[in-house]
Parts: C-alpha cells; sequence; structure tokens
C-alpha cells in the first residue's frame, strides 16, 4: 500500500538517510512524498513527524466484481 505523507522542512531533514536507504517512494513537490506503508513505518519508529494526506485505496477483489460488466 503506497501513503502520501507530507514533511516540514525539519523533519525532511532528518528523514532523508531513511528515505534514501529505503525508499523506492516518489517525490513530489512540498516535501511530499509517496512511500511504501513498511518506509512509513521506519519513519514513525524513527520518531519523524509528518501528516499523512492519503492512502492508496485498495483494489476490489474477484468476487467484489464478478458479475459486473467493465
Amino acid at each position: 500500500m503506497k501513503i502520501i505523507i507530507q514533511l516540514s522542512r525539519e523533519e525532511e531533514a532528518k528523514a532523508l538517510p531513511i528515505l534514501l536507504r529505503h525508499s523506492p517512494g516518489m517525490i513530489l513537490p512540498e516535501r511530499t512524498y509517496v512511500l511504501p506503508d513498511d518506509v512509513v513505518g521506519r519513519l514513525q519508529n524513527a520518531g519523524i513527524r509528518f501528516t499523512q494526506l492519503s492512502r492508496e485505496a485498495l483494489a476490489p477483489s474477484l468476487e467484489e466484481v464478478a458479475g459486473e460488466r467493465v
């Protein structure tokens, strides 16, 4: 699952070593990052504060869409 977070300047400076080592994520403008949930967990464990902007929605299972026209 991907999570979109935003960091302050100070928190981003603390987070960069973790992000550079562990993240195949994406960097967006204004210190916004799209990261896998395990990397977000590493940031939390390191005491880095951030604002969570969004979570990736889970795709419906095959049973949920069976019988629907696509």
